[in-house]
């Protein structure tokens, strides 16, 4: 199976980081915290938020963005971020790849996005300067879901079941 990765540089909110957990969790995604984060790992919230998924998880943890680059040097990374000029859509993602997300309050480093503008994507928004951005957890699971659609959900349920009801063939 191919290994998507979500990074969360100096997450701020523990609810939003115990959603991404989850869809990392439900997705077989591996998720990568960079430290400071504005929560302690044991904080109530981000474990509420997270439910009873976090034994499912495959989580690693750095002291800073310089940590976990020189930890992961072989992996291809997209940034995303408001101020990209690339559709996250439009872009073809490889095994390994890994969507790198900046804090609540400021997103990622300016400089990081400005030495690496190709790989820079957003998510379309209105034009509208009073609509900054969407919320992390939720920038997060589409841009999972996007790298997933585009490996053709591999090795998951892509079929429910009803629980009072079989469909009718």
């Amino acid at each position: 199976m191919p290994t998507l990765n979500i990074v969360l540089v100096e997450p701020q909110i523990p609810q939003n980081t115990g959603n991404i957990a989850r869809t990392c969790a439900a997705t077989g995604a591996r998720l990568h915290l960079v430290e400071p984060m504005g929560f302690r790992v044991d904080d109530a919230k981000l474990k509420r938020a997270g439910l009873d998924y976090w034994h499912l998880l495959d989580i690693t943890y750095y002291d800073s963005l310089e940590d976990f680059f020189a930890k992961n040097k072989d992996g291809k990374m997209f940034y995303f971020s408001t101020k990209a000029r690339h559709i996250y859509s439009d872009i073809e993602y490889p095994d390994n790849c890994y969507l790198v997300f900046g804090k609540e309050t400021a997103g990622l480093p300016e400089q990081l996005l400005y030495d690496n503008p190709d790989s820079c994507v957003r998510l379309p928004m209105i034009n509208n300067s009073d609509a900054r951005s969407l919320n992390l957890s939720n920038s997060a699971a589409i841009g999972a879901y996007e790298v997933l659609r585009q490996w053709g959900f591999p090795e998951m349920l892509t079929e429910g079941k009803l629980t009072k009801f079989d469909w009718q063939e």
